[in-house]
């Protein structure tokens, strides 16, 4: 986890994501909407707000979508945010 995150004026859910992201990622879980949606307390459509969020300021990147809601998701390094 990067503590740069929390400096950022980001949304409360979308920190809250990225600090789940980085669990999943840390436990060596497939960082998918699956994965989350299994863990997240707010409703999907929050979720995929806040993954907007991150996938804005390039904190995560889409490797993989099925065209739907199920999309695999990797974070990147801190050079890459905006």
């Amino acid at each position: 986890m990067n503590q740069k995150i929390f400096q950022m004026g980001l949304s409360t859910e979308t920190v809250s994501l990225y600090l789940l992201c980085c669990g999943l990622a840390d436990s060596g879980a497939t960082l998918s909407t699956k994965n989350l949606l299994d863990i997240w307390n707010a409703s999907p459509e929050t979720m995929n707000a806040s993954f907007l969020e991150l996938e804005d300021r390039g904190i995560v990147l889409k490797i993989i979508s099925d065209g739907k809601a199920h999309h695999i998701y990797k974070l990147t390094d801190e050079h890459d945010w905006k």
